[in-house]
């Protein structure tokens, strides 16, 4: 089975090589047709679908598409809420990290979400004014993969030193925090890192496939 994944990212493709263990792998360098920093779960999982349509081809059983972004989780004042349930959602206040997943195989397409971490109050309002994520993280712990302390008021390094990673190929001391822990790396202290994350995400959008 031939799997294609809509990015060249090498850690896109391991973690589709996690889920797809016996498959071959194709990177396909594809537009996502959102911006470079996806704001909100509608547009996040928008990239990910058009990659996932972009990247699948007659040659392959499914194409792969994985989107990065940041979103709120709060529901709009507007939306009618389902007792104390959402009313608890509703108090997850603040800018969250996100990932979404999906895959095509050529009739239909199944999306899947990865893990969510809050973003620290100072990285977020730098996000919201229109930094990108990435590069933001990258110029403020260098390429070494630091971790930011999250109870900072500046969202600096944390004294603690450099987070673990939790996988090296492909990477070089030149990498961007993209290319390797990513940022959900830095936040959970490589507790868990990109290609975790995003393997889960590919796991949950494939299962409905798999299973039929």
């Amino acid at each position: 089975m031939d799997v294609a994944v809509g990015s060249e990212n090498p850690v896109k493709r391991r973690a589709v090589e996690r889920v797809f263990e016996s498959a071959t792998v194709d990177t396909r360098a594809v537009e996502s047709g959102v911006s470079e920093q996806p704001i909100g779960h509608v547009e996040t999982i928008a990239g990910a679908k058009t990659r996932a349509r972009e990247s699948f081809g007659t040659d392959v059983a499914f194409g792969v598409g994985l989107e990065g972004g940041v979103a709120e989780f709060s529901s709009s004042t507007g939306r009618h809420t389902n007792g104390v349930e959402d009313r608890e959602f509703n108090g997850a206040d603040g800018l969250f990290l996100i990932m979404w997943a999906a895959v095509a195989d050529g009739r239909r397409i199944e999306i899947g979400a990865g893990p969510s971490v809050r973003l620290p109050d100072p990285i977020a309002r730098e996000v919201i004014s229109g930094t990108e994520l990435g590069p933001l993280l990258d110029e403020r712990l260098g390429t070494d993969g630091g971790a930011i302390d999250p109870t900072s008021d500046t969202g600096r390094p944390s004294p603690d030193g450099p987070a673990e990673r939790g996988s090296t190929d492909d990477q070089t001391p030149s990498d961007s925090i993209s290319r390797g822990q990513g940022a959900i790396g830095v936040f959970t202290r490589g507790r868990i890192t990109r290609e975790d994350a995003l393997a889960s995400a590919v796991a949950c959008a494939a299962g409905p496939l798999m299973n039929d």
